[in-house]
């Protein structure tokens, strides 16, 4: 079975797990959020991994945080699909045409006020991206296994605008994956069961 075809089985699969509906502050889910996307780009190799973006130190939003291409939902985008393809060829040069778009995954609500659909896709291995250099400081790969093993899921908390805020995060060498990108990845985790 191909790297694309057991993501897909297992985005469709029912499943009975908790998921992270949202960074771990009060908000009012009747009130709607700002739309947005992100590509959670996975090589298709025999190891396969997601590709990753360091921010910029400069952005005036999560200034040198790990994310994950993506940003706001555009009117003139195809939806959130069309958002994270489009966000990823600008950030770092991923031809929307060599994403083999798989499906998206649970619906991930931020503390400041986006509602991030993440979406699943295969790309080809050893591509040549290339950083947005206004945005984008550095692209680079983590295996996949590594960043859905569990056991990487480290809980934390912060006290932040005077309240506690548990988060999630994970290191990869000297990098530090938290927040919404390592809730949506521990999201992915729990949705996928993946073995390694």
């Amino acid at each position: 079975m191909s790297l694309a075809q057991r993501l897909r089985t297992a985005l469709d699969s029912a499943h009975e797990t908790i998921l992270l509906a949202g960074d771990h502050f009060e908000y009012d889910p009747a009130i709607a959020g700002n739309p947005a996307a992100v590509l959670i780009a996975v090589t298709d190799r025999d190891e396969p991994g997601i590709i990753l973006t360091q921010r910029t130190e400069t952005l005036r939003r999560h200034p040198g945080q790990v994310a994950f291409p993506g940003g706001r939902v555009d009117p003139e985008d195809d939806g959130p699909i069309g958002a994270a393809l489009r966000e990823a060829e600008e950030e770092v040069a991923l031809p929307r045409g060599l994403v083999e778009v798989i499906g998206t995954a649970d619906l991930y609500r931020t503390v400041t006020g986006y509602e991030v659909t993440p979406v699943i896709g295969v790309v080809p291995p050893d591509l040549a991206l290339v950083p947005a250099e206004a945005e984008v400081a550095a692209v680079f790969e983590v295996p996949l296994a590594f960043l859905l093993d569990s056991a990487n899921h480290v809980e934390a908390t912060a006290l932040y605008q005077g309240r506690e805020r548990h988060y999630y995060e994970i290191v990869w060498g000297d990098r530090r994956i938290w927040g919404a990108t390592a809730a949506m990845i521990v999201n992915l985790s729990r949705r996928l069961r993946w073995t390694a």
